[in-house]
């Protein structure tokens, strides 16, 4: 690399740090248009490509390097997790054919198997996708327990009478999301230690039938199995059509569900409880890409600030729930999340509201699980559980989606948004 490319990488790195995407976009691919063959510049700028959501783009500075090199190049797994967002353009089986010939070539990559399970999940092939998806293991940072032998199928059937540990990982909307899945193991005629993060403790003692919760970090009790909460689908065969349903499968402390009614009820009109942002989870670069595109911060919702008739409180906690006491212009925001200290404190808090509107979040899948009513604010590049071409969920059937409809059009979701909170609060 000559000088001047040194100096003008430096530059677009630079643009990057600043936030200013896609002019450092702009810059990667002139650098790149003068020298077609650099490898490391077609992931580099097929991956910023990739950051900002723009797939296509993406797929289009990737594909004419990788047909010159081997499939076991990493090229082509930055091509492929292109690919597996293509679906959310309407295009998914287009992406399932290349991604499975990706894998073909190189069947040990769990980078492969992790994408196309994505992409299979997404276009609702969920029994095709979980052996692949069990590959997921390999791409897991920091992780507090790791499955014996991930790549096998557990079998509910050897689980009758014996000591079964289940435990989470990942983030605490996915613990959220597959803890549905204890009952069923209980049913199995198991004997269930659960194994969660330390703020679903007590939320998690509220599972029917589950008798046995202790905190990740405590003393684990002797046990004969240990499966991963997330491992139970492949587990059970579960398919679009055989998703566990079976809403609320937690329940809310009726007296603070009491408490906090009396309390709302001083508010005008119906309540809407607010969450726009996620845990960025910087230990992960994957996860904290996701996050930068599935956030959104409190002053896009000012359309919502319109609608009479509606009372709105934040349910946000973390980095974001700093921009609560700064809500748009004519939005009164009533913020009483330094009370909650835990998912059963938000579960009652919830519990009392009329409506959850909220980003793709942990909080929006405990609304979810306590059959609230939910409206999903969802990015473009959509999480593979939202499933292609649906605005309602099979996992949760009081959720209603409103998708953006070209990467980064906040505007967009929160325009669908305001007319449909106008209609709903008549």
């Amino acid at each position: 690399m000559s000088t001047t490319d040194e100096t003008i990488q430096a530059h677009a790195a630079i643009l990057w740090a600043q936030g200013k995407r896609n002019e450092a976009i702009e810059v990667f691919a002139a650098l790149q248009s003068r020298q077609p063959d650099n490898l490391n510049g077609a992931m580099r700028l097929g991956m910023a490509m990739i950051e900002v959501g723009r797939m296509r783009d993406a797929i289009d500075a990737l594909e004419p390097v990788a047909e010159r090199v081997e499939t076991t190049h990493p090229v082509h797994d930055w091509l492929g997790r292109a690919l597996s967002y293509v679906h959310w353009e309407g295009r998914g089986p287009d992406a399932i054919v290349p991604l499975q010939a990706m894998l073909a070539a190189d069947p040990a990559n769990g980078k492969r198997h992790d994408v196309l399970a994505r992409a299979l999940l997404s276009c609702g092939r969920l029994d095709e996708a979980w052996p692949h998806y069990a590959w997921r293991w390999e791409q897991l940072t920091g992780a507090h327990r790791v499955q014996r032998d991930p790549l096998v199928r557990p079998d509910p059937a050897a689980w009758r009478g014996r000591r079964v540990l289940l435990f989470c990982e990942q983030g605490l909307g996915d613990a959220l999301q597959f803890l549905r899945y204890v009952p069923m193991v209980i049913a199995e005629g198991a004997d269930v230690t659960l194994e969660v993060y330390p703020e679903l403790r007590r939320l998690a003692q509220t599972i029917p039938g589950q008798k046995r919760v202790i905190a990740v970090g405590e003393e684990v009790p002797p046990h004969d199995f240990a499966v991963s909460l997330m491992h139970l689908p492949w587990a059970f065969g579960t398919s679009l059509a055989t998703i566990p349903a079976e809403i609320p499968y937690f329940q809310a402390d009726l007296a603070a569900v009491t408490a906090w009614r009396a309390r709302l009820n001083t508010l005008p009109g119906r309540k809407v409880g607010l969450v726009w942002s996620g845990s960025p989870r910087p230990q992960s670069l994957l996860a904290y890409r996701v996050d930068r595109r599935r956030s959104f911060p409190l002053p896009a919702l000012a359309p919502l600030a319109r609608i009479p008739g509606v009372s709105f409180v934040s349910l946000q906690k973390g980095e974001g729930a700093t921009q609560a006491s700064r809500p748009p212009a004519g939005m009164v925001l009533h913020d009483w999340t330094a009370e909650l200290t835990d998912f059963a404190d938000t579960a009652a808090l919830m519990q009392a509201l009329d409506l959850v509107i909220s980003a793709d979040t942990s909080p929006l899948h405990l609304a979810g699980a306590l059959g609230r009513p939910i409206w999903l604010m969802d990015r473009f590049d959509s999480c593979w559980r939202w499933l292609r071409g649906r605005d309602d969920s099979p996992w949760y059937p009081t959720l209603r989606r409103f998708r953006q409809t070209a990467p980064g059009d906040w505007a967009g979701v929160m325009a669908r948004t305001a007319t449909a909170l106008a209609e709903w609060a008549r």
